[in-house]
């Protein structure tokens, strides 16, 4: 009798654990096809390296240039979608954030460029957000070559509050 009971003990034991080889099986493989999914994001890099981990969201980013004040600056890393790039060299590019503000991204040390025609395409840039005043003049540079015709130009006027972010390093969603 006692044998009996060692034997069936013995089988629940094994069928147990060949059902949790089988659970484990299963989430390796959700966890391999996670990785490779999060792995099939192609980036170009500029400038310093950088990786796309711990990049918050435009509509994040927002907030913190909402409740910043003309000098303030916070080391950042953030995911937004190019609105414009200069035309002349790729020297700067605009960023979208929500209700139609845009960051104006410049690069250090003008160590690096920008394709001029990544308009649309995401990117994950890292560096200082700031808020900076743009005088007239550094407007109607950036407007020149943006392509903005003279028209256009001639309308900036006023000094402007925005919304700056100085890159160190910029990585590039190719897909």
């Amino acid at each position: 009798m006692k044998h009996i009971l060692i034997i069936a003990l013995a089988v629940v034991v094994l069928v147990s654990c060949k059902e949790d080889k089988n659970v484990s099986n299963e989430v390796a493989t959700l966890e391999t096809e996670t990785v490779t999914q999060f792995q099939d994001i192609a980036y170009e890099s500029f400038g310093k390296k950088i990786t796309s981990s711990d990049a918050i969201t435009a509509k994040r980013m927002a907030v913190h240039y909402a409740s910043m004040t003309v000098g303030d600056s916070i080391d950042a890393k953030m995911v937004a979608k190019v609105e414009e790039v200069c035309q002349s060299k790729g020297c700067w590019m605009k960023l979208d954030l929500p209700d139609g503000e845009q960051v104006m991204v410049k690069f250090k040390d003008y160590g690096f460029f920008m394709p001029k025609d990544i308009s649309g395409k995401e990117v994950v840039i890292n560096g200082k957000a700031y808020i900076n005043e743009v005088p007239v003049d550094e407007q109607r540079h950036y407007a020149e070559d943006g392509g903005a015709t003279p028209q256009e130009i001639a309308k900036i006027t006023e000094a402007k509050k925005t919304y700056s972010f100085l890159a160190d390093g910029v990585l590039l969603n190719v897909k």
